[in-house]
């Protein structure tokens, strides 16, 4: 726990999924928090919660070179856990650049205001994707896999994890890497993704949507176990081992969209309710699952949470949400994957 006491950490996307319990957990050990945020959304956790009230706000963009360099110096940030992102598929799909400028421009923006540093930035930790990999033959996918994304967010990920190796081998910087599966958790308002439209659909007494044919396999992984893990490489930065290294985070235990869908309902018990197959998914990989034997063996990580277990704290969290907002037009709506 002492070990964050008093550390001046930047977050990006600090208001999202990810960011919103990475946030709370940074400021429960002690550390001096400063968010990136872009969008003010009141329905959020991190509003919610009141993070706002106790962490530093800048509002701004990846895209502003100058804001970075100015937040990484008046705050004096040693430590930086850039998990800022445009994170959607579909919004990938629909907008190239904008997705291209946050997850690309960003990071090396980012990367290039903490090499101007050198006497602040302690550590990075760099928040790249499974998607970074696009799609191979054989699974699970190591670290050692090459990085050929070929649909727009899975290109924008390979690029921004390439440019962040660059940054450690052309400079020295003490930047490490994270591959994480697909998250979910407490807090996720993309009601397009898999997990949560899933429950708010359930919770309303309506069949759960998928926009694919229900095959995809995939990963699925609480977000408190990323958090713990991202925390584990954070602390045994700088070091050789982990400097410029890439690390792959999940729980190995891929499912179909359809047997994730079921165990969701079956934790909510709704098993009488049938999903409802769109089948009209593009731009993805069928199948895509990790091997993460190397951040278990390197730093003595293994997730605290299993998937039910995960899956059950997310329904409650759901439930207490939502039902106070049920009657807000600003929560996002979607549908799922």
């Amino acid at each position: 726990m002492g070990f964050w006491n008093d550390k001046n950490v930047f977050v990006t996307g600090g208001a999202g999924l990810l960011g919103s319990w990475m946030v709370e957990e940074l400021l429960e050990r002690g550390a001096n928090v400063t968010c990136l945020i872009r969008d003010w959304v009141p329905s959020s956790k991190f509003v919610g919660s009141g993070l706002n009230q106790r962490a530093n706000i800048v509002f701004g963009g990846l895209e502003d070179y100058s804001l970075l360099l100015r937040t990484l110096n008046e705050f004096e940030i040693d430590s930086v856990f850039h998990l800022g992102a445009q994170t959607i598929v579909g919004t990938a799909s629909r907008s190239t650049l904008s997705t291209f400028e946050s997850n690309v421009r960003g990071t090396w923006n980012l990367l290039e205001a903490c090499r101007v540093c050198p006497k602040l930035i302690e550590r990075i930790v760099f928040a790249s994707s499974d998607k970074a990999y696009g799609s191979h033959d054989n699974l699970p996918y190591t670290e050692d896999m090459a990085l050929q994304g070929r649909f727009p967010y899975d290109v924008s990920k390979s690029c921004s994890d390439l440019i962040a190796q660059s940054f450690f081998y052309s400079f020295g910087l003490p930047v490490s890497i994270t591959r994480c599966v697909n998250l979910f958790g407490g807090g996720d308002l993309s009601f397009n993704r898999l997990v949560p439209g899933t429950i708010r659909s359930s919770l309303k007494g309506e069949r759960p949507i998928v926009r694919s044919d229900g095959k995809f396999v995939r990963d699925y992984f609480y977000v408190l176990n990323a958090v713990e893990g991202y925390l584990k490489l954070a602390e045994r930065m700088p070091s050789e081992d982990t400097n410029g290294e890439a690390f792959n985070f999940g729980y190995g235990e891929p499912v179909t969209v359809l047997e994730l869908v079921d165990e969701i309902l079956s934790v909510m018990d709704r098993t009488d309710l049938e999903p409802l197959i769109l089948n009209e998914a593009s731009n993805e990989i069928r199948e895509q699952y990790l091997d993460c034997s190397k951040a278990q063996k390197l730093l003595d990580w293994k997730p605290n949470y299993e998937r039910r277990e995960g899956l059950r704290l997310t329904v409650e969290w759901y439930k207490q949400y939502l039902e106070p907002h049920s009657g807000q037009t600003g929560v996002p709506a979607g549908r799922n994957q």
